[in-house]
């Protein structure tokens, strides 16, 4: 019996003594003194948690459930000049009234220093702020535009000088016989329509004198799709409404918007073009009139909303800390 005793005492040695050195042995290993427990040793310093990225408009891919002739968009990140977009964003569209913006800038920067007429000056701020039609043609004279198409098929002097100072590639005169020398016919791309947005947002278009200004009042567009009268209506919608708050927040948005229900193809003919200090932004289309001019700015607003970046709702990834080195 007694070596079984003995046995049994040196088992018991043996396992308190092991409990023992637990506790100082994970201390040696954690670098302590045994007092700090779990995460008592060196510390690894976590990363910085990363921070929300300010929402911008960036290059995805948009899917519309579009039916119609045409439909494209392109958007220029302003700040490396990078232009992205539809397939097609280099074919071409009538501009209608999203031109206004351009008409109003060439008149301005040829005046420099010089202060237009107040009826003028009237008249270009109505042309924006609500795509009045009267007032467009009155500064598009102004600026030296011409009715007549030009010998040769060559743009008109005011187009002319768009396609030279914005660097414009893809920008013609209308090719619709009955319209030809119409302003509002101007082909012009997507692509060529954010290089628009670009080149009056960095004071090429309007000049030093009148930028200010007429960014001023391309934040005023107003009036909605109901809000339409024969010669000038409500323009503020498309882009802007698939814009969320985030964005909206950051600073202006500036907008024209072209729109016209054409009799020699029965289709709307929509160009809408938004843009802000970051990006500029350009949707057109060409789809049957029966659809009505609410469906043109719902497409409009759904590009912007795909383009969003981050989406919303986006989950922000959060490093994990690590409790300690071992």
């Amino acid at each position: 019996m007694r070596p079984r005793v003995t046995l049994v005492l040196a088992i018991v040695a043996v396992l308190v003594g092991g409990v023992m050195l637990v506790p100082a042995a994970y201390a040696k290993l954690a670098g302590g003194n045994g007092t700090g427990g779990v995460g008592g040793g060196e510390q690894v310093p976590a990363p910085a948690p990363t921070a929300p990225a300010t929402p911008t408009l960036a290059d995805a891919p948009v899917s519309v459930n579009f039916e119609g002739e045409f439909f494209s968009w392109a958007l220029m990140d302003r700040e490396t000049g990078t232009v992205t977009g539809a397939e097609n964003m280099t074919q071409t569209s009538s501009t209608e009234s999203m031109l206004k913006a351009w008409i109003v800038a060439d008149y301005l920067r040829q005046l420099g220093d010089e202060q237009p007429t107040a009826e003028l000056k009237k008249a270009a701020a109505l042309a924006i702020r609500n795509s009045d039609d009267d007032g467009a043609n009155q500064v598009y004279r102004a600026a030296g535009g011409s009715y007549v198409p030009q010998p040769g098929g060559r743009p008109d002097p005011v187009i002319a000088r768009a396609i030279q100072i914005c660097g414009l590639t893809d920008t013609r005169p209308g090719s619709v016989p009955q319209y030809k020398g119409w302003w509002s016919f101007t082909e012009m791309s997507p692509r060529d329509a954010a290089r628009l947005g670009d080149c009056i947002a960095d004071g090429r278009a309007a000049g030093p004198t009148w930028t200010k200004w007429l960014l001023s009042e391309m934040t005023k567009v107003a009036g909605s799709v109901s809000k339409q009268s024969a010669r000038s209506g409500g323009g503020r919608w498309g882009i802007i409404d698939g814009l969320p708050a985030t964005i909206k927040s950051q600073g202006p948005v500036h907008m024209k918007n072209g729109w016209t229900q054409l009799a020699y193809d029965g289709n709307w003919h929509i160009s809408c073009l938004a843009f802000t200090d970051k990006w500029s932004l350009s949707v057109m289309m060409r789809y049957p009139g029966g659809s009505g001019l609410s469906y043109g700015a719902k497409m409009c607003a759904a590009v912007a909303t795909q383009l969003v970046a981050p989406q919303p709702g986006a989950a922000l990834k959060v490093p994990q800390q690590p409790v300690g080195k071992l």
